[in-house]
């Protein structure tokens, strides 16, 4: 299964997963790990690593079992200005957000990082604004 369809599969198995709210959820999702303005997946990484939480995702992205995350550490890493911006694109709540965020993040940076490694830039933004086509 393809990051794409990991994104889709996730946000359409929750609860109240409408199509739109579906769309905007990985539309959002994508745009975070892509936006060179934040650093992408980078810039997350360093965020959970400023928050103190960079174990948590230290495990998502190597190669071992993912550590658990909570709606409040998503919250605290990514600001409220962010959840309220993608929340908006989703069509839901920044707090309901944040839950499905803690739900499947790890999972997908875990795809995204097969070999332990965050790829290059380059290659990353390209295969994702590319699969961001499909959602539009």
């Amino acid at each position: 299964m393809g990051l794409f369809d990991e994104l889709v599969g996730k946000a359409s198995s929750m609860p109240g997963g409408g199509e739109g709210e579906q769309s905007g959820l990985v539309g959002g999702v994508m745009e975070m790990l892509t936006n060179n303005e934040t650093g992408g997946l980078g810039g997350l990484v360093q965020s959970f690593q400023e928050k103190g939480l960079g174990g948590v995702i230290s495990s998502w992205v190597g190669t071992g079992e993912n550590l658990p995350v909570s709606a409040e550490q998503i919250q605290q890493v990514l600001g409220s200005d962010t959840l309220q911006n993608l929340a908006a694109k989703a069509g839901i709540a920044p707090e309901e957000l944040s839950g499905k965020l803690a739900e499947f993040l790890p999972g997908i940076i875990d795809k995204m990082t097969p070999d332990g490694t965050i790829p290059e830039g380059g290659l990353l933004e390209k295969g994702l604004e590319f699969l961001k086509g499909r959602i539009s």
